[in-house]
């Protein structure tokens, strides 16, 4: 292991509640387990751990990884996914770790009771964790003051800034730092950023001195390691390669979007994030080639951007490619222009297994479903995304799939942008730092104004 990743056991070893804010691709994975290990057979203070964790990550990454290492071999781990009579099984199979993935930490919880029986919780990718109002989190925190030990593993415990941060602190230390209650949180260090009269949308931090205060209090028990600052990774090469639709796609371009700005706000409705979003969306599929009617059926408008894919795929000479795609008709578009190379759409950890041993020379992914904790690097160095999304979080943990520690070439990350469309709009916000859903607001609202008072 290396130096910086003893440096984490240690962290997990001397805090109960603690949480590794290490970025992705360092290792938290075996950090953890290591640190698992020591506390159940050195200091015998733990004897039966749970991990919560994405359903692939659940599925692949964490029995994978005890695998690998020879000191961690003798750990008997049960992976309770599946059908309820499946993670039943797995539940009641003698384990010294048990993983499942976190959408079925409410059915857990009931099922358990006040019973719950295990001293030890691990929550990989914390930031799942990060609304106080959902299931998961009251559900966890029912059972939280049962749990000797907890650990929060992210990369992105920030997505969309400080306000995300409260419930996942609540998790490793019960409000100690932050406050009981999210009211007291919001109330201590936040002010409001959106609001409709008395309803508040969302928040901000208030000021710079309540940042550093937060910093503050929460520094003893989180661990912060940037990638940069302690792997010697090939460079990774960003590459855009720009599309440009032809006269008459561009025409329909517009066309379209004016067409859907007079009829989304042609009635002088309020712009919120819900329908800016809505109208951002529809012009995003059309870049891409399709959208779809109103009764969910796509249709195809142009195969521009599938061309440029087809351009890199052979500028590629056979080496594999992951392509990352938005939505379900570019991975039917894709899948029916790419049939010869046979593309596989990642399923499951079959899928992985064979990626990384070169037997897939084509696999496309929605960044969502591959964006935590997977480990790709070993298939190829090799990166496009048919669109990027608006999320950073997913954005960055898509590249980092292939971007990570084991990666000996330099990742050529390619993201295929439309010119004049909505495209270049996305890939200018990833770029920047700040409120995605502010600039998402302020950009809609310019189109909508130059549309509604032409």
């Amino acid at each position: 292991m290396w130096h910086y990743q003893n440096t984490g056991v240690e962290h997990i070893l001397n805090n109960p509640g603690c949480a590794l804010f290490m970025d992705m691709g360092l290792g938290k994975t075996v950090t953890t387990l290591t640190a698992i290990d020591w506390l159940i057979n050195v200091d015998m203070e733990i004897s039966k751990v749970l991990v919560i964790a994405p359903i692939r990550v659940a599925e692949d990454t964490w029995p994978n990884e005890i695998k690998e290492w020879e000191h961690l071999k003798h750990l008997r781990m049960s992976v309770a996914v599946g059908t309820q009579k499946q993670r039943l099984a797995a539940l009641r199979a003698p384990a010294d770790i048990y993983v499942i993935n976190r959408e079925n930490v409410p059915w857990l919880t009931a099922h358990y009771g006040i019973a719950f029986p295990f001293d030890m919780v691990v929550i990989d990718e914390l930031s799942s964790f990060k609304s106080p109002s959902s299931v998961r989190f009251k559900e966890l925190k029912v059972v939280r003051p049962k749990v000797r030990r907890v650990v929060g593993l992210t990369g992105t415990p920030m997505p969309n800034g400080l306000p995300d941060l409260w419930s996942q602190l609540f998790l490793i230390d019960r409000g100690e730092r932050l406050g009981k209650t999210v009211t007291a949180y919001r109330e201590a260090y936040l002010v409001p950023n959106k609001r409709n009269n008395a309803q508040v949308f969302s928040y901000k931090v208030a000021n710079e001195e309540a940042e550093q205060e937060i910093y503050d209090k929460i520094s003893d028990i989180c661990l912060s390691m940037k990638k940069e600052d302690y792997l010697e990774l090939p460079p990774r090469l960003d590459v855009t390669t720009m599309v440009t639709l032809s006269e008459d796609n561009m025409k329909r371009y517009f066309e379209f979007e004016k067409d859907q700005v007079l009829e989304m706000y042609g009635s002088g409705q309020e712009i919120t994030a819900v329908n800016a979003a809505s109208l951002v969306g529809k012009l995003l599929q059309y870049a891409n080639g399709a959208i779809y009617d109103e009764t969910g059926a796509w249709h195809t408008v142009h195969n521009d951007k599938l061309d440029a894919l087809e351009d890199l795929i052979e500028a590629a000479n056979g080496k594999p490619v992951l392509v990352f795609y938005q939505f379900k008709h570019d991975w039917a578009r894709i899948e029916e222009r790419f049939k010869k190379l046979k593309p596989i759409k990642l399923k499951d950890k079959e899928d992985i297994k064979n990626w990384n041993l070169g037997k897939i020379p084509m696999l496309c992914a929605h960044p969502a479903s591959a964006g935590h904790g997977l480990n790709l690097q070993h298939g190829s160095n090799l990166v496009a995304w048919f669109s990027c999304p608006h999320s950073l979080e997913l954005y960055q943990q898509g590249c980092t799939r292939v971007d990570r520690q084991g990666q000996k070439e330099s990742v050529v990350n390619t993201r295929i942008v439309a010119r004049g469309t909505w495209d270049e709009k996305v890939l200018e916000n990833l770029s920047m730092k700040g409120d995605r859903q502010d600039r998402l607001l302020v950009a809609t609202k310019a189109l909508i104004s130059k549309y509604l008072t032409a």
